[in-house]
């Protein structure tokens, strides 16, 4: 690559600041780095001036911290943290929330994070501090045509040692961070491969060798990222139809035109000018900017620091982990238990002390005494000037080694004080017999407490990443149509289509768009122990056992299923929150949402509820058949007064024409008489 002035300068102004940094937090970093080494690495406990002053003698070494870092690195374990992403403004935006937890969820396994956070968390706790970082990689690198990328999460190790952030940088995440060195490590083969050329390490003064910055093997080379500031133009359109906000930079009139815009409908409203943060990554060695990578996706620089214990004093970061504080106790551990091996070394027989002359011829004897059992062992007489035998046994004997009782007394203060710095492991671990549940209960809540620190600290730094990530992914994740994988809460897979057209309440709309993503980044922790989560099992219980409500006892017996820790109980506990989910105790998630809509279409009636709705039909059916019999009686009835009433009015005519014939009859037999007018009376008169 070839080098301009500005990266020159670059280059310059670069290494300047990261000896400025390693010159302030030098001492904090090997103490880091020791204490990691203190606890993991089989003779480590003796490095330094201690293991001269012990030269030639035994070196024992009964690791009591290693223990107690163990056990908070599995309470970690037992309870992961996973994010959860929140609204800004606390506007229901649920189903993009959904997807983004997915698509992290889905990062998480496609990169296998959980050995990045295992490695951080574990230096954190042990060192006190840990880090690992976001990167975005080609989905098919073997491709050229295919620039779809993805975000993984991988580890960096020792990275007490290897990331350092600009002293200006107070925030714990490091969310107010400038800039950041990464340092790797690389054979001078790798550097070759990579580079092309012969290695140029980056180089520190001799008072930094302990760091190890320069070997015969190893070259390093550091990844610098740089926070930059650009000025960005926002244009915001309007949807007549719906009313719908689009933000487009002058980048996005490439994919989008305004002719197109206005064709479909949008109006621009506002042109806002804002300041975007931006991240530029530079590879850096020792002599010069090896790659200039250019900016990268988000506007956070992709590292994620976490700490066991961590504070701000005189201005300068210091931190430490769970060892730090038990080594002076544990080296004083070691250095009683070997003095004690030596003492018990030496012969505890009391050895007689004799002249030279009284063993001679006899040596070999006597140095077998140990091993055979000689009956008696000879010595040789001593003789006076005279000649004369001097009678006399051995000038005096030695005394076997003794424990003084200050040695007795010291070894109670340093277990005891080994127990007040790392925590009574004991207690957790010693079970009595007839103890009771809440006993047990108190003791797993103080030994939880040791460890809490930790996980807080670790809470944070899941936040931080969570972050990093939904900045990265609004860059990388925009293509229309792409699909993605997703992981459930349930851990089931899904498949989630980015920026895919809906209809929701008669209106289109954009579903998966990340543009939009605007949340905050909230985190849960699981249980904080076995203990725990067992006590909730037993009170739900206890609780359901004095319900008289039958579906209140249902929910806490199912709830408590839910908790329970056992092999082979994950289909149990999947039937049981589906089971939960049916009653509307537990929120579905859209997969389960859609198959109870599926199975209440195809759902067979309940035989009860056919018997009721059977017995109502016939009830109805009957009751229409009385109706039907009323209505015809009344039919009947009327027909029937119709004919009385005609055959009424038929008898009343032909009583009428009997009476005209009487008269005309009469008038012939009587002509004298006068004429009789004809009088033509209703059927209601002659009724009268």
């Amino acid at each position: 690559m070839r080098q301009t002035q500005k990266l020159k300068d670059l280059h310059s102004d670069a290494i300047l600041e990261f000896d400025e940094i390693i010159a302030a937090q030098r001492n904090e970093r090997m103490q880091a780095l020791q204490d990691r080494r203190f606890y993991s690495i089989p003779g480590a406990m003796w490095e330094g001036s201690l293991s001269e002053a012990y030269a030639n003698k035994p070196k024992l070494e009964v690791n009591k911290v290693h223990l107690a870092v163990i056990r908070i690195i599995n309470e970690y374990r037992n309870n992961r943290i996973t994010v959860d992403f929140v609204s800004k403004d606390g506007s229901k935006n649920e189903q993009l929330a959904d997807s983004c937890d997915a698509l992290y969820r889905a990062t998480e396994q496609d990169s296998v994070a959980e050995e990045a956070y295992d490695n951080a968390f574990e230096e954190a706790v042990g060192g006190g501090m840990g880090a690992w970082r976001l990167i975005a990689e080609y989905e098919d690198e073997s491709d050229e045509e295919n620039e779809k990328q993805r975000i993984c999460i991988k580890p960096i190790f020792d990275a007490d040692s290897s990331v350092y952030f600009d002293l200006d940088a107070k925030r714990q995440d490091k969310g107010d961070a400038r800039r950041c060195f990464v340092i790797t490590p690389m054979t001078h083969g790798a550097y070759k491969a990579e580079w092309g050329k012969e290695p140029s390490s980056l180089k520190k003064d001799v008072e930094f060798k302990e760091f190890d910055w320069y070997t015969p093997d190893s070259v390093y080379v550091a990844e610098m990222y740089e926070k930059e500031t650009e000025k960005q133009v926002i244009h915001f359109w309007e949807s007549i139809a719906t009313g719908e906000i689009k933000k487009l930079t002058e980048d996005d009139y490439e994919s989008e035109p305004e002719s197109d815009l206005k064709a479909l409908g949008w109006q621009k409203t506002k042109t806002r000018t804002i300041k975007r943060k931006r991240v530029h990554k530079y590879i850096m060695d020792g002599k010069e900017v090896l790659e200039d990578c250019g900016l990268i996706a988000g506007e956070h620089i992709p590292v994620v620091p976490t700490y066991g214990k961590r504070w701000v004093v005189d201005g300068i970061e210091r931190f430490m982990g769970h060892v730090r504080l038990a080594k002076d106790a544990q080296r004083l551990k070691n250095v009683q238990l070997s003095s004690l091996a030596e003492i018990a070394a030496l012969s505890p027989i009391e050895k007689p002390i004799l002249f030279p002359e009284q063993v001679a011829g006899h040596e070999l004897l006597w140095a077998e005494d140990n091993i055979k059992p000689n009956p008696f062992l000879p010595i040789n007489p001593i003789r006076d000037d005279a000649g004369n035998i001097i009678v006399g046994g051995p000038i005096a004997y030695t005394k076997p080694p003794t424990l003084s009782p200050a040695m007795a007394a010291l070894l109670q203060i340093t277990e005891q004080d080994m127990a007040d710095i790392l925590g009574n492991q004991q207690n957790g671990e010693k079970m009595e017999a007839n103890q009771s549940g809440k006993s047990v209960e108190l003791i797993q809540t103080r030994l939880d407490m040791q460890a809490f620190i930790y996980m807080s600290n670790m809470s944070k730094a899941v936040k931080r990443s969570g972050e990093i990530w939904l900045s990265m992914a609004k860059d990388l994740f925009i293509e229309k149509g792409r699909k993605l994988k997703g992981i459930t809460r349930q851990g089931a897979v899904e498949s989630l289509e980015l920026m895919r057209p809906i209809m929701k309440d008669g209106k289109a709309e954009v579903e998966n768009d990340l543009s939009n993503a605007e949340f905050d980044v909230a985190v849960d922790v699981g249980p904080s122990s076995e203990s725990k989560r067992s006590a909730t099992v037993k009170a739900l219980t206890n609780i359901a056992m004095i319900s008289e409500d039958p579906e209140t006892k249902k929910v806490l017996l199912a709830t408590a299923m839910q908790n329970m820790e056992g092999e082979g109980l994950a289909d149990l506990r999947e039937y049981y929150r589906s089971m939960m989910v049916k009653m509307g105790v537990i929120k579905p998630t859209d997969e389960e949402a859609k198959k109870l809509a599926e199975a209440e279409q195809n759902a067979k009636p309940d035989p009860n509820t056919q018997y009721l709705e059977a017995a109502a039909k016939e009830a109805a059916a009957k009751a229409q058949e009385a109706a039907s019999r009323t209505m015809l009686n009344v039919e009947k009835s009327a027909l029937t007064q119709a004919q009385t009433m005609e055959t009424l009015a038929n008898v009343d005519e032909l009583d009428q024409k009997a009476g005209l014939q009487t008269i005309e009859q009469m008038q012939q037999q009587a002509p004298e008489m006068a004429p009789v007018e004809a009088v033509v009376v209703s059927p209601d008169q002659i009724g009268q």
